[in-house]
């Protein structure tokens, strides 16, 4: 499918410009985004793309191609949010740009196209908010860096669509190094490019449990940090340890000490994994995913039975010479594992003998390779 093709179509036209941005994969690191902490991901083969032109009036036009449905609003009234869920992320886009104070000249018409699984953990929604920001960039030359576009995306995300998230998915999909995982410290927002060893594939298989993040406990977990956080007296769980949670837990409520736990531990496993990676140590980071794993399951409660079991299945043939985990946001999706070349047709074969005979759901496997930052095609 030619996206150009179709915006002609839409628009009778040529767009002006295709911009790309890929989804992201967590290796490992997961809630502690929003907590100031660590996040150790990487872009994937999975994009959004998006051609655009300006018009001569303030109307904007957005056509979603894989949905067969258009979105309008006007630049001149106030935007309010549609009952597409998926237009949701392009007007919240447009009014963040707004709201940091920047001013259209004129509108414009959009269409869009993406091979992100939705609902998966992978993405979509961030890949989707970080090209439409680029591309509006471009097209009115706004001239912001790929991380202000991330940041645009979160506020987005966060203010207009109501899901908390923390800006991870965004910087991953506007900041992503080919080969490379990135080790993001999500307060100074410094990025470490690590290379991923030549010997090891990243797996991705879907679980087929349909998760959606907006209005489920997603947000509830943040709400849990946050007042853990205040009973110590901080800014983000990122500034307290392992000793100081444990000299100080006591009066927390009972849960948010268990979420404030995960938290401390999961944000020092993202440093040590990206450590053991850069070193090849893999038997080193197979234990951390699979404690990772572990504190996602018992403290911090957002895995799934069937995600539990493509751990341990995959976990069966990988052993020490690979890791594997949940990633994302929680409750179904999707999980990550990196394992040698030599052992993905057996993980696959093993899945296919084992996965839908017990859950009733059919594993998907997706092998990917580390991509670049967003960019005009």
């Amino acid at each position: 499918m030619n996206l150009n093709d179709m915006f002609a179509k839409q628009f009778f036209r040529q767009p002006e410009m295709t911009v790309r941005a890929h989804g992201r994969v967590n290796l490992i690191g997961e809630h502690t985004d929003y907590n100031d902490g660590f996040v150790f991901p990487c872009a994937i083969d999975f994009y959004t793309d998006v051609a655009v032109a300006a018009n001569e009036n303030s109307q904007v036009s957005v056509y979603a191609v894989d949905y067969d449905e258009r979105d309008e609003f006007d630049l001149r009234e106030a935007i309010a949010s549609s009952d597409k869920q998926w237009a949701n992320y392009v007007r919240g886009v447009v009014w963040a740009l707004q709201q940091q104070g920047f001013d259209f000249p004129k509108g414009f018409q959009m269409a869009v196209h993406g091979n992100v699984p939705q609902g998966a953990g992978l993405s979509s929604s961030a890949a989707l908010e970080v090209a439409v920001g680029k591309a509006i960039s471009q097209l009115f030359d706004l001239k912001l860096e790929n991380a202000q576009i991330a940041k645009i995306g979160q506020f987005a995300e966060n203010e207009f669509v109501g899901c908390k998230c923390g800006i991870m998915d965004q910087l991953t999909s506007a900041c992503g190094e080919t080969d490379c995982a990135l080790l993001i410290d999500c307060r100074s927002l410094q990025i470490q490019d690590i290379e991923f060893p030549k010997h090891l594939s990243v797996m991705i298989v879907h679980s087929h449990v349909k998760r959606g993040l907006v209005g489920s406990e997603y947000n509830t977990r943040r709400e849990q940090c946050e007042t853990a956080a205040k009973h110590f007296g901080v800014k983000a769980l990122r500034d307290v340890s392992l000793a100081e949670f444990d000299a100080g837990k006591a009066g927390l409520d009972e849960i948010a000490a268990k979420r404030a736990r995960y938290i401390i531990q999961e944000n020092q496993r993202t440093l040590d994994a990206a450590k053991a990676l850069q070193n090849n140590d893999i038997a080193t980071l197979s234990r951390l995913m699979a404690e990772s794993h572990i504190g996602m399951c018992d403290e911090f409660e957002i895995t799934h039975p069937a995600v539990d079991l493509l751990v341990d299945l995959i976990g069966e043939i990988v052993g020490e010479r690979g890791g594997v985990r949940m990633t994302g946001g929680g409750f179904g999706g999707c999980v990550v594992a990196l394992l040698p070349h030599d052992l993905v047709n057996d993980v696959k074969n093993h899945l296919a003998q084992h996965y839908e005979k017990q859950t009733g759901l059919k594993e998907e496997v997706f092998v990917c390779t580390a991509h670049s930052r967003v960019h005009v095609l």
